[in-house]
């Protein structure tokens, strides 16, 4: 009877394995669950911004932020350390591992809670890409076939790679790359045993083991993998030893690491069109930036705000008073600094690249250059009297009487003095003696847009940007010719292939190498003893205007070194004036002066510190001092000091 009972309970159970393994091959083949997730693994991505020295200045993420890491790129102990915890066969089973299920059913069993799970490092990765979070048998059985039809597609390095790329580590941060970036500032190369217990600890509970708020717990997680590893053989009682010992650094950080905002959100903003999934496709992005720089014009850019509250006695709580900063390359037209606003928290608007204002007198030097190239000269003299004028708006007559800054006229001056001195009546007089129509068209190679065909186009009665002001000045800064600013100079993908690369944008010549040098000349004068006498730097040559807006609404500064331009703008957020004194020498030349003083003395000292004279620049004695001329804007005659009216041309 007992062998006959034996016998009979060999039987059904043989036959409930033969049925059990019936369903298994039954639902194997009729389980049509796309793997095509896991197969063709192409997770969310977060790209780097990075700077012209390859120094990080943001991550920028969509959802989740993940730096996907190649198998080939994770250390071989890291890989040691995944499984030894985690699955310890992972190379030898075929996707699930009935050992480690039996085993784990009796702990749990014993224990009368689930102690332990049974799941594979394949089965871990197929629940979390493919199969809900909700628990159940149907879903457990999902899960194990699913894991062999995996191990059907793929090799066991390409499971660990998308496994490692896929998890969570806590803080936010998915993948082991992303981990490593972000708790350790390091690349995974460079990762102690220590570091690589620990991360690969955190996946078991990421929130309980955080390393940042619960560290003693994350150590003596990290530890017991290291003697796990130890047990198995696969470290040696030295590096068992030194690694327990070890105490990492943890730092503290957020997820995207931005440094320079107004940097970040005008590269997404200059990128998204051509780079729909700039977030979330893995670029590396490389700008122009320099971070050295991009830190000094913020020091620059609070420097002066914090003088212009004082003058102003406001409390910058409720201030609207508000700033840009661009620093320019000359040559290049790489952009090394923008500073788009004195708080980016308080106000994300880039002032630099989406506000227009009126330039005012930082205009002038155009008018003046076009006088130069039709043959005026330095020394030539200008009327500086008062004027009427009368013209039609809307059918209405308008009477327009502009004034000096200074509310006087001294009748002739120099060319070279009315620049300096920032002259209107004399800048008004040489416009309306060259005439709108040949301004406008002198003014065409610029690509400015709504110049008024008035004589308003004296004052700079145009909308301009800081950055089309940079634009514009690297004519003078440039020997002539114009550079469009750029920002992005390098675009690489995912899998490391350069998809953009910017090139130098020389847009126009707008004047001659010599002919610039004469402007250059005269606006190193407006900061030696003009307008601009705040902008002055110790040792180096700089030029530059001030400009400043009826009733002081806008204070600029632009001008430049041998080596870079940097254009600063002041005012108020609610177009309301500045105040009393609120002027661009007053107001944004002191953060000139403040970003080139600490460029030259702390950053780079050996940057170009004079100006280079260009071929076909002479000098000669002109009464009481001399002066520069040229063959295009040769010295005025004594006998008549003012220019030909033949306006010789240039071209």
């Amino acid at each position: 009877m007992v062998n006959q009972f034996i016998k009979g309970s060999i039987i059904l159970i043989f036959l409930f394995l033969i049925a059990l393994l019936i369903a298994f091959i039954y639902a194997y083949n009729e389980i049509k669950i796309d793997m095509d997730k896991i197969v063709h693994y192409s997770p969310k991505i977060s790209s780097v911004i990075l700077d012209s020295r390859g120094n990080k200045i943001s991550n920028i993420m969509e959802g989740e932020h993940r730096l996907y890491a190649k198998y080939s790129e994770i250390p071989g102990d890291l890989i040691e350390a995944v499984v030894a915890i985690e699955d310890t066969r992972f190379f030898e089973h075929n996707g699930i591992n009935p050992d480690a299920i039996i085993r784990a059913a009796v702990r749990n069993y014993r224990a009368g809670k689930k102690v332990e799970g049974g799941s594979t490092i394949t089965q871990q990765l197929v629940k979390k890409v493919l199969l809900s979070p909700k628990k159940s048998y149907t879903r457990k059985l999902k899960e194990a076939i699913l894991a062999i039809k995996v191990e059907n597609e793929l090799t066991k390095e390409q499971i660990l790679e998308r496994y490692l790329n896929e998890i969570s580590f806590g803080s936010g941060y998915f993948g082991i790359k992303t981990a490593s970036k972000g708790y350790f500032h390091k690349d995974l190369s460079e990762l102690t045993l220590k570091e690589i217990a620990l991360l690969v600890g955190l996946p078991n509970a990421p929130s309980f083991y955080n390393p940042r708020r619960h560290l003693d717990r994350a150590l003596n997680r990290a530890n017991t993998i290291l003697n796990r590893m130890r047990e198995l053989g696969w470290i040696c009682k030295s590096d068992y030893e030194k690694a327990i010992k070890e105490i990492p650094t943890i730092h503290k950080g957020t997820l995207t690491q931005n440094i320079a905002p107004y940097i970040t959100d005008e590269v997404i903003r200059r990128l998204k069109k051509e780079f729909p999934d700039i977030k979330t496709g893995g670029y590396t992005i490389h700008t122009t930036i320099d971070l050295k720089e991009q830190k000094l014009a913020k020091e620059a850019l609070l420097y002066a705000y914090k003088r212009v509250l004082k003058k102003y006695r406001e409390n910058p709580k409720t201030s609207t008073i508000n700033g840009a900063l661009l620093a320019v390359d000359n040559r290049s037209g790489d952009i090394k600094a923008m500073v788009g606003g004195v708080n980016y928290k308080k106000s994300a608007f880039n002032r630099v690249t989406m506000m227009e204002r009126q330039p005012g007198s930082a205009f002038k030097p155009f008018l003046y250059q076009i006088a130069l190239d039709l043959g005026y000269n330095p020394a030539t003299e200008l009327t500086d009297v008062a004027r009427t004028f009368q013209y039609y708006k809307d059918g209405k007559r308008v009477i327009w009487r502009p004034k000096n800054y200074e509310s006087n006229f001294v009748g002739f001056i120099k060319l070279r003095e009315a620049l300096v001195h920032s002259r209107n009546l004399a800048t008004i007089n040489l416009v309306s003696e060259i005439g709108i129509d040949r301004i406008i068209e002198r003014l065409k190679p610029l690509k400015l847009k709504h110049v008024p065909h008035d004589m308003s186009i004296s004052l700079g009665n145009l909308g301009i940007s800081p950055v089309k002001m940079a634009e514009i000045y690297s004519v003078f800064a440039n020997g002539g010719h114009m550079i469009e600013p750029r920002l992005v100079s390098r675009v690489v993908s995912k899998d490391g292939t350069t998809i953009y690369e910017a090139k130098n944008q020389e847009i126009a010549d707008f004047t001659k190498p010599e002919q610039a040098y004469l402007m250059t000349d005269i606006l190193k004068d407006v900061v030696l003893r003009g307008t601009g006498r705040n902008a002055q730097v110790p040792n180096v040559e700089v030029a530059g205007k001030t400009g400043t807006t009826n009733n002081n609404v806008d204070a600029w500064f632009c001008g430049y070194s041998p080596a870079q331009e940097v254009i600063v703008w002041f005012g108020r957020d609610n177009n309301r004036p500045l105040g009393k004194g609120g002027t661009g020498g007053a107001i944004s030349a002191p953060a000139f002066s403040y970003f080139f003083n600490r460029l030259y003395t702390t950053l780079y000292p050996d940057l170009p510190r004079e100006f280079e004279v260009p071929d076909g620049v002479y000098n000669m004695r002109n009464g009481i001092m001399t002066e520069l001329y040229t063959d295009i804007s040769p010295l005025p005659t004594k006998e008549n000091t003012s220019v030909s009216k033949e306006f010789p041309d240039m071209f």
